[in-house]
């Protein structure tokens, strides 16, 4: 069974199709990387997949389970698919442990003495232990991403969504952020990956899927999609870089 299954997703707004019938399948442990320009729709796809916006038609299934259908409680949903958005989103007046404490306190009912140990311990993982009390002021854009990224693993997520979470990084900062997906890749997380990255979709990717006009056009394998592609559109995307 897959992990994560999007069936025939359709979300519009107003008069505009943003997600036009879109299918994507993601198993256990495989990064799936979405490419295409900006507009295509796959912000807003990973955004109805996290329950922040309501899909209009289709299926979203975790595990088999339906997880769009009305009426649910988002927030454990959103517990067990986490995403990370280019934009940090850290609260500027809490240091980073405090930061990545705040939801499973509230959602877990946890106290800060029975979460320390184990949140210490991602921490350490991504090599932020000695930026743990440090303020996002304090930090550099790459250790803020992976704070970003810690917080959503603090909810032991089953999936995790990343929205272009490089484009707002210099160049050298790139590289620390990306070796914590491969990390996650690694360690059998399922991943869907919005990015512009093409490198690393071309090293780290299981599989790709070009986006245009809220279709997916076009996805197979890294060599299918950059060497091999049937599609003129996904060859001139990919000419750009």
């Amino acid at each position: 069974m897959y992990k994560l299954q999007l069936n025939n997703i359709v979300k519009t707004f107003g008069e505009h199709t943003i997600c036009d019938g879109i299918n994507i399948n993601a198993s256990s442990g495989e990064l799936v990387c979405l490419i295409g320009a900006s507009g295509a729709g796959k912000s807003t796809l990973l955004r109805c997949i996290n329950l922040l916006e309501p899909i209009d038609d289709g299926k979203i299934l975790l595990d088999g389970q339906d997880i769009a259908v009305p009426g649910l409680d988002p927030q454990p949903i959103r517990a067990k698919v986490g995403i990370v958005f280019q934009s940090f989103n850290l609260f500027p007046h809490m240091d980073a442990l405090a930061n990545v404490m705040l939801a499973p306190r509230r959602v877990f009912k946890k106290n800060r003495k029975q979460l320390v140990g184990e949140i210490t311990h991602l921490f350490e993982r991504f090599g932020l232990k000695d930026q743990m009390h440090k303020y996002p002021d304090q930090l550099s854009g790459g250790q803020q991403q992976r704070v970003a990224i810690v917080r959503a693993l603090a909810m032991k997520p089953e999936a995790m969504l990343f929205d272009e979470i490089t484009s707002a990084l210099d160049p050298q900062l790139v590289g620390e952020v990306l070796e914590v997906l491969l990390k996650l890749k690694e360690e059998g997380m399922t991943i869907l990956m919005a990015t512009h990255e093409m490198n690393f979709a071309k090293k780290a990717a299981d599989k790709i899927c070009f986006l245009k006009d809220g279709r997916v056009l076009e996805e197979g394998s890294p060599d299918k999609i950059f060497s091999q592609s049937a599609k003129k559109e996904t060859r001139s995307f990919l000419s750009s870089f």
